[in-house]
């Protein structure tokens, strides 16, 4: 059953030798070019000769993002109809270089390295061998891993699942957002016929305050905007979102928009490059002449957590303004809209008036005139996006901070507009297509009586395990089986210190990955490697080649088509995998028609029409359109999917962004996680942060000088930083270096995954359960002597 396919490439795949990674000493040096330019050019450059793929990505290029191309598998910014020539930007590169490489992880490269040794190497170390050709068993008597065939691995992962004995509690089915759309719905499918709706997933920990958000307030769980309404807006406003690192790609709409003079207002702890000045790299004249373009025209440094405060001040300034306008016969709100489609105005309404500026000043870290300078400018323009990201999701009082800024743009009609609405930038690059194909421990969003008579069986109706439910799960001992499929899940979760010990008692984990990360080397009693294709690669099957589909952060779906031989002939597909396991673990079913699945991927999308047909009709036809097909969004109608019928300005109980702190003090800070502009997640492409001036080191503190000198800490000195908790349990991380960086007094910041070995558990949004990584209180102490020059501190570039 599992032959190789004698079409693909049967080319020597050399094992890998451990490359001689010196990591210089570390610099700190500002920043001083624009976001874009001759720095992502240079970036571009390097990560394509350091994977040896000179004469292959640009030709892979050619087809990123396009019409019968692949979907980049960075990030899900939009997808144009009409595409740029080069329709990719840094960081879209970097993560094709990186799936694309020359460099093979072969069962060689394990016979010469026990996983206690791997351990030892980090996030950017591991990832080096390059990708894996073999599926692989782990050892325990020799602690390697070792090659075994598909047959055997499948036969014994099956035994072990239907062993478990509460299959509703003990196995847990996880998937990353690297997942494809017919994927997502078998691995649903899959789970809800085992028996249980445990299906955390990568949107668990970044954007499922959205999810619980935005339902609430307008009726659907993704935001209102596509592309075309960037083009036909007259103010932006930024909420914790960094494009430039995060989604370059978003950059070519901010410019054109800054081109036509509107106004884009940004709200952000750090000044981040990308959102100050931006230089088109795909633009011959701006990159001969260095011509910059200016992104934000307001920058305001919120304080961490602080953007709940900051929000409800802008909503009092327009309601003052409202008021003025009123006593000379005008108005400032959409009073016919709120009349007419929302519900909740008035007590929203009392409840801002009722704030005292001095606390909003205090909670927000700006002044009143930041707040009102925003309040004028946003009460002049007629569409108005409200952008944000995990700046906004990843806070305790994450939920309602981002029911504020729908508040707010509610106020003035701004949503079911064109150019305005509600813009949650997504991550991953399908995590919002696995939503909608039913990957999610909620039984409520997904059609469950349909899928059941669908396929003849009885879903389980309980709600399943999120990511913390999960994390709890496992420190219990309740977790037996574990299905990752794709991510880094043990590396990308809280508690490092608890969850590490606690997997290694699991009793089966199997790792669907395509290069070594650290969750593989954190073996159950029985742990697999089953490497996978990826979407960038051709699938082929029986029935020919077969292409797969996605879903953009604007809610359009897109064919996907591989065009590369796979990096080795002993892989499968995801899809492949999810079949051969299921019949192996599943009681026969003849409307579950694996065989049929697995040869022809046009089986499954039939199947995801007849399960969701309002969204799916003519699926086979419509992904192929430029620009996709986008699902309904009925908010963008003006229809209110909520319990009122109406769209609700949700009333705050209170600004409890305090709720992030166990005590005030002046030694207690608040610690955001930050991504590299060389990383995505948790792969690390490198040990450089352009943007930010860091060089050569991961461990590093953002902090103000004024905290700094306050705590009695030098620039360069190596610190401690140990969590605030009082449940008994010592977190801490040694060894970090002192920045001097441009951050508001009392906020710092360092590296996720790193950092997350100080964010307990039980630190997460309440009601979203997204655990709260921008805001865990902290102190700060000294480990000894400087070890950077101390003149290395912040200068504003």
């Amino acid at each position: 059953m599992f032959r190789c396919n004698p079409r693909r490439s049967r080319g020597v795949f050399a094992t890998h030798r451990r490359r001689s990674i010196s990591v210089k000493k570390p610099e700190y040096k500002p920043y001083r070019l624009p976001a874009g330019g001759w720095g992502s050019a240079r970036s571009v450059g390097n990560i394509i000769r350091r994977e040896g793929v000179l004469g292959s990505v640009p030709l892979a290029l050619s087809r990123h993002n396009k019409v019968d191309g692949y979907q980049c598998n960075s990030c899900a910014w939009v997808k144009p109809a009409n595409p740029l020539p080069f329709e990719y930007c840094e960081n879209g590169v970097k993560a094709v270089a990186w799936e694309l490489t020359a460099n093979r992880c072969t069962p060689e490269f394990f016979a010469k390295h026990t996983v206690s040794e791997l351990r030892e190497w980090d996030e950017y170390q591991l990832e080096q061998p390059g990708r894996l050709t073999h599926p692989l068993r782990y050892d325990a008597a020799s602690d390697k891993y070792v090659p075994v065939s598909w047959g055997h691995a499948m036969d014994e992962i099956a035994r072990e699942m239907r062993a478990v004995e509460d299959r509703k509690k003990g196995t847990v089915f996880y998937s990353s957002g690297r997942l494809s759309n017919e994927g997502s719905y078998l691995y649903q499918l899959f789970a809800r016929a085992y028996g249980n709706n445990n299906l955390p997933d990568s949107s668990n920990m970044c954007h499922e305050t959205t999810s619980v958000a935005l339902p609430i307030s307008i009726g659907q769980g993704v935001g209102t905007i596509d592309l075309g309404d960037f083009a036909k807006t007259e103010c932006i406003m930024f909420f914790g979102q960094n494009p430039g690192s995060n989604s370059p790609r978003m950059l070519h709409p901010l410019q054109e928009a800054s081109r036509r003079g509107v106004p884009i207002i940004t709200y952000n702890p750090l000044r981040e490059r990308g959102l100050e000045r931006f230089v088109n790299p795909q633009s011959p004249t701006e990159m001969l002449t260095g011509k910059e373009t200016r992104i934000s025209s307001q920058y305001h440094q919120v304080r961490t957590g602080g953007d709940l405060a900051a929000l409800a001040g802008i909503c009092k300034a327009v309601l003052t303004l409202h008021d003025e306008a009123k006593a000379s016969g005008g108005s400032v709100l959409d009073e016919a809209f709120i009349a007419e489609h929302t519900a909740g105005f008035e007590s929203f309404a009392d409840w801002v008036r009722a704030q005292d500026w001095d606390e909003l000043e205090r909670r927000s870290g700006l002044f009143r005139a930041d707040m009102e300078a925003t309040a004028q400018v946003y009460s002049q323009a007629r569409a108005t996006i409200g952008i944000y990201g995990m700046g906004l999701t990843q806070h305790q009082a994450g939920v309602e901070t981002i029911q504020m800024l729908v508040n707010l743009l509610l106020m003035r009609g701004n949503i079911g507009r064109e150019g305005a609405g509600i813009c949650p930038v997504r991550g991953h690059s399908n995590v919002q297509g696995q939503r909608t194909m039913g990957v999610t421990e909620k039984p409520e969003l997904f059609p469950l009586d349909r899928l059941g008579e669908q396929f003849g069986f009885e879903p389980p109706r309980e709600r399943g395990y999120d990511t913390v439910d999960t994390c709890e799960a496992v420190l219990r001992g309740d977790v037996r089986a574990f299905i990752m499929l794709g991510g880094n899940f043990v590396r990308a979760i809280p508690d490092h210190g608890q969850m590490e010990p606690a997997w290694r008692k699991i009793r089966l984990t199997v790792n669907i990955i395509t290069k070594l990360n650290r969750s593989a080397l954190l073996p159950g009693e029985i742990s697999y490697i089953l490497p996978v294709i990826s979407r960038l690669e051709i699938d082929e099957t029986q029935a020919g080649q077969q292409v797969l589909s996605m879903e953009d952060t604007s809610g359009c779906i897109h064919g996907n088509r591989g065009l590369r031989t796979p990096a080795s002939p002993h892989l499968i597909s995801e899809v492949r995998l999810i079949c051969e396991l299921a019949q192996r673990v599943l009681d026969p079913n003849p409307r579950m028609r694996w065989d049929a699945y697995m040869s022809d991927y046009a089986e499954i999308r039939r199947e995801i029409g007849g399960t969701l047909p309002d969204i799916f009709w003519d699926y086979e036809r419509r992904m192929w359109e430029p620009g996709g097909f986008q699902r309904p969004l009925p908010a963008k109608k003006r229809e209110w999917h909520t319990d009122t019928g109406r769209a609700k300005f949700v009333t705050p109980k209170a600004l409890d962004e305090d709720l992030d702190m166990p005590a005030p003090g002046r030694d207690v800070l608040r610690l955001m996680t930050l991504r590299s502009n060389d990383q995505f997640n948790t792969t690390v492409y490198g040990y450089d942060d352009r943007f930010r001036g860091i060089k050569n080191t991961r461990k590093a503190v953002l902090m103000n000088r004024s905290d700094i000198d306050r705590l009695g800490l030098k620039v360069g000195q190596a610190v401690t930083l140990r969590t605030v908790a009082d449940d008994g349990v010592d977190r801490h991380l040694s060894g970090m270096l002192v920045v001097a960086y441009d951050i508001p007094i009392g906020c710092i910041g360092g590296y996720y995954p790193e950092c997350n070995v100080l964010m307990p558990v039980w630190h997460y949004a309440a009601g979203s359960r997204t655990p709260a990584a921008k805001s865990i209180p902290v102190t700060v102490h000294s480990d000894g002597p400087e070890i950077l020059e101390p003149q290395l501190e912040y200068a504003e570039g």
